[in-house]
């Protein structure tokens, strides 16, 4: 499961602070992020929770990592505030 690993790392996090934050051993972990192991149903539940994504992004089954359509517009919606004010502070400047 290297999406784990790599959202782990993403956040700057080492194994035992998602251990410690989730209640998933560390070395259970460590072989979820290795392949040696596949997290069962709740480990998988607990580490989307954590990382505030879905289930199907962990699974590999999202290119995604939204945990929902509401994180999606929200997104839009700063994105589009971003532009406007990009627009604004342009126009002020060619004055």
């Amino acid at each position: 499961m290297n999406r784990i690993r790599e959202l782990r790392e993403d956040l700057d996090l080492r194994q035992i602070d998602v251990s410690n934050a989730t209640g998933i051993d560390q070395k259970t972990l460590s072989n979820y992020e290795t392949g040696k192991t596949n997290p069962d149903s709740t480990a998988i539940i607990r580490l989307a929770d954590y990382f505030n994504v879905t289930t199907d992004y962990l699974l590999g089954r999202a290119s995604h990592n939204y945990s929902s359509d509401s994180e999606i517009v929200s997104s839009l919606e700063n994105i589009e505030r971003t532009i406007k004010e990009l627009r604004i502070l342009l126009s002020r400047s060619t004055r």
